[in-house]
């Protein structure tokens, strides 16, 4: 049997196991699920008997070399950081990889290496990045074909929370790995360009530059700009485009309100608090306003933030238990970000019948034959539950459906890689719709911007 070795039995690991396991039968697969927390990963294996899940810890070498050489393909689930290490096994053991993470510069570094052993090495091709570039790559080269050239393309993913389960003020729980929602964002200004003027939004005030999206059936959305949009011009043969932004979806007020953190310093990582595990999460508030005598954390907070009493800002923070004395931290060495994360997590976190939506819209402008063209294409996807959610089927299933056309020949050009040419893009958005991953695309007047105003 062909062995596929998926390292990594996160959250978004659940359909990509499934899809292989219903395919067992019929393309001869066995699937070894390698996690660092074996519970993690017998629980999607089950007892499928062309399955097994082992203890897999990704920095010891032996035991990740020794899984490496015997895989047929193989699949990182892991946090990006980490991908490299297998990378580099298999370009040693000659194996094909595929990952939904963005291409670092590590691992573009070995490109050259993979080319030479005629090794294929996709990366972003989960959600965002993944269907975001192969649906817009699509009509892309679609309206290329057809004689018009873009000068507009716009692009907004987010994960949320379903209707049916948005509990909370913030309508808002966590539908993947925190950590990167708490630091989203950070380490680089964002940067776009919009009717050929460039556009630049520092991290302190990337949440209150947002824009306004709505979806039919689902309602109004706000969207905060990606670090860097600019150079997905190169990506998508778009060196001339006047428009180009990339943006993350959330309901709109969140980014206001996600402000207070990023104003007082919530955010940061890259410094420890003394003795936080000690402390409650009041005084991990307090901590970050000035010294009163006086004056209680609450009233602080307002009188810093300036929040009024009635603000709906207000509610959201109560409504978080920021500021009770008796929850403790309970984390060591803990940095701004952690503790908060901690935090949210109390709140945030999806029940086990909760579900999740994934919202994708793109724009795109082109011009042809003297004239202005818009097509806007939207994606909505709800999740199953806790397990079988609507981010894990749409990052897991494009990086299971690659996996298995590079391992039966059908993408086959080597080299580290994302899926944007037609070799890549067409088989696996064709598969995809089989299971109701699919755009509305439609055509709508053309809506430029006034320069004046850029």
């Amino acid at each position: 049997m062909r062995n596929i070795l998926i390292i990594g039995a996160g959250k978004s690991a659940s359909y990509l196991i499934k899809y292989f396991l219903d395919k067992s039968q019929t393309e001869n697969l066995h699937i070894t699920v390698g996690d660092i927390n074996l519970e993690n990963a017998q629980k999607l294996v089950g007892n499928h008997p062309n399955a097994s899940a082992v203890l897999l810890d990704v920095f010891n070498e032996e035991s990740r070399k020794a899984a490496i050489e015997k895989a047929s393909i193989v699949i990182s689930m892991l946090p990006a950081r980490f991908h490299v290490e297998v990378a580099k096994d298999c370009v040693h053991f000659g194996k094909n990889m595929v990952t939904a993470s963005y291409i670092s510069p590590e691992m573009q570094a070995l490109d050259e290496a993979a080319k030479a052993k005629g090794l294929v090495f996709m990366n972003e091709v989960g959600v965002d990045p993944g269907i975001d570039h192969m649906s817009a790559m699509e009509v892309i080269d679609r309206i290329r074909e057809d004689g018009g050239k873009i000068i507009l393309f716009e692009s907004f993913t987010g994960g949320l929370v379903a209707p049916e389960s948005d509990t909370n003020l913030w309508n808002y729980k966590f539908t993947w790995n925190p950590r990167n929602v708490v630091l989203a964002g950070q380490g680089g200004t964002a940067k776009f360009i919009q009717e050929g003027t460039y556009k630049y939004i520092p991290y302190h005030r990337l949440y209150r530059r947002t824009e306004f999206l709505k979806v039919e059936g689902f309602g109004k959305f706000e969207a905060y700009a990606n670090r860097d949009s600019l150079k997905y011009r190169s990506v998508y043969g778009l060196d001339d485009i006047l428009t180009l932004y990339r943006g993350t979806i959330r309901r709109v007020g969140f980014s206001r309100a996600w402000q207070m953190f990023v104003i007082l310093g919530m955010t940061d990582d890259s410094y420890t608090i003394e003795n936080s595990a000690e402390m409650s999460y009041r005084d991990f508030v307090n901590s970050f306003l000035p010294y009163s005598p006086t004056d209680s954390v609450e009233l602080k907070m307002r009188h810093n933030l300036k929040i009024d009493q009635d603000d709906t800002l207000w509610e959201k923070l109560l409504e978080l238990d920021v500021f009770n004395p008796k929850k403790m931290v309970g984390l060591e060495n803990a940095t701004p970000a952690q503790i908060l994360q901690k935090i949210l997590m109390d709140s945030w976190t999806l029940a086990p019948e909760d579900k999740d939506m994934l919202v994708m819209y793109h724009k795109f402008g082109y011009e042809k034959d003297g004239e202005k063209h818009q097509i806007e294409s939207k994606m909505v996807i709800l999740g199953e539950d806790q397990t079988y959610t609507a981010m894990a089927k749409t990052v897991g299933l494009p990086v299971a459906i690659a996996a298995l056309k590079i391992l039966n020949g059908e993408i086959k050009t080597p080299g580290v890689q994302l899926p944007i040419t037609k070799e890549v893009y067409a088989p696996i958005l064709k598969e995809l719709k089989e299971f109701g991953i699919t755009f509305n695309e439609e055509e709508v007047p053309y809506f430029g911007y006034d320069p004046s105003n850029m």
